[in-house]
């Protein structure tokens, strides 16, 4: 009885021996990490064993069913998910017994729980102490916030300044304050932390400036700012009026401006047209007429002259006469004094042989034209009584 009872103590311990309690450690329940640093997940294990051995990270988000990241088996990794396979790994080799990971370039999305089974051939885990848990926040810091006046900075208004990040995890939260040189900071409920928002009443000339904005959370923070102008209603009305003034200076400048152009071109289209009117429709200048002389003048020039109708008695090729060498009359009957020969003086007698004053013989003149070549000259047709070689009216 006493041997039996050696040998089972004996056959126990040689159990004891061969068989150790399998067990995962992790260095952190919870791992922050900030959005593109690499974040390790700390884990190690126990075991006496130096059989095969088998570990499996998975990753759990969002209440979702756990799918696999990485794998060690028979000496051989492998990463299962297809986002994580150029940025996940074992930080040290698992001989060592350390099966940390590492998430090199993190991510918003990495977020979630990392969980690591290990397995070893005749390790004990009816403990289930061979199971990790960490859970992997990665931080988002704000991006660069917004800021905006809301109402019109006039002396006695008030405005409302806000201030808005489109990203950050967890939410920033944001503080107003005056830049320097006049540092000043608000509290609330001027100010509201959550939303970014920072009110102010009665606004005086002494409250511009410049207003700083600071959004900021655990992962790190950013800044914007705005400058704040109070004016006075009367200031505002003279930039108005400037304003108004300088538009209407404009408007009429525009103005005289088409005009003057709209002048111009009509006036060189109006010169354009005349130009080619008077091209198309020139005729030739009409020929004056005789002036009028006196009377005795009248009747001495038209005592000598022919009629119209001895021309024709004329060779071909006498000179032309002058204007004075003939008149068309009505009738073609009466004919002028004969001419004179060339280089002779006209005779003037003292007393004519009826008793009558002297008449001034006219010079003798070329023969007369024909009637065609007058009238192509201009001339015009004048009637006179009949005269006798005396020269008194029949």
């Amino acid at each position: 009885m006493g041997a039996l009872s050696r040998a089972a103590l004996a056959l126990a311990a040689l159990l004891g021996l061969s068989s150790a309690a399998l067990e995962v450690h992790v260095g952190t329940g919870t791992v922050f990490s900030v959005e593109g640093q690499q974040a390790v997940l700390p884990a190690w294990y126990t075991s006496h064993s130096q059989k095969q051995l088998y570990v499996t990270w998975l990753l759990t988000k969002d209440g979702a069913q756990p799918f696999q990241i990485l794998t060690y088996m028979e000496g051989e990794v492998k990463v299962r998910e297809t986002e994580l396979k150029p940025r996940v790994g074992f930080l040290y080799p698992i001989v060592t017994h350390n099966i940390s990971v590492f998430i090199n370039a993190s991510r918003e999305r990495d977020s979630g729980q990392y969980t690591v089974m290990v397995d070893v051939a005749d390790d004990d885990n009816s403990a289930r102490k061979n199971v990790g848990v960490i859970n992997l926040t990665v931080l988002v810091p704000p991006a660069a916030p917004a800021c905006q006046l809301h109402g019109d900075p006039a002396v006695g208004a008030n405005v409302t300044l806000s201030c808005t990040s489109r990203k950050g995890k967890p939410s920033p939260t944001y503080e107003w304050q005056r830049a320097p040189p006049n540092l000043r900071f608000f509290f609330p409920p001027a100010q509201d932390h959550a939303r970014g928002t920072l009110k102010l009443t009665n606004l005086s000339l002494e409250m511009s400036g410049v207003y700083l904005c600071v959004a900021k959370n655990r992962a790190g923070s950013a800044n914007c700012s705005i400058a704040l102008e109070v004016h006075s209603t009367s200031t505002k009305a003279v930039i108005a009026g400037a304003v108004l003034g300088s538009l209407a200076a404009l408007a009429t400048v525009v103005f005289f401006t088409q005009r003057l152009i709209s002048y111009r071109r009509k006036k060189r289209d109006g010169q354009e047209e005349a130009a080619n009117e008077i091209k198309e429709d020139a005729v030739a200048p009409k020929t004056p007429s005789w002036p009028r002389r006196a009377a005795s003048d009248t009747i001495s020039k038209t005592s000598t002259l022919s009629s119209i109708g001895g021309t024709r008695d004329r060779p071909y090729g006498a000179p032309p006469p002058s204007d004075t060498a003939s008149v068309l009359t009505a009738a073609t009957s009466y004919r002028g004094p004969p001419p004179r020969p060339a280089g002779r003086a006209p005779n003037f007698s003292p007393q004519a042989s009826n008793g009558t004053a002297p008449r001034r013989e006219p010079p003798a003149g070329p023969a007369a034209l024909p009637p065609s070549s007058l009238a192509r000259a201009g001339a015009v047709p004048v009637m006179v009584p009949a005269q006798s070689r005396a020269g008194s009216l029949v």
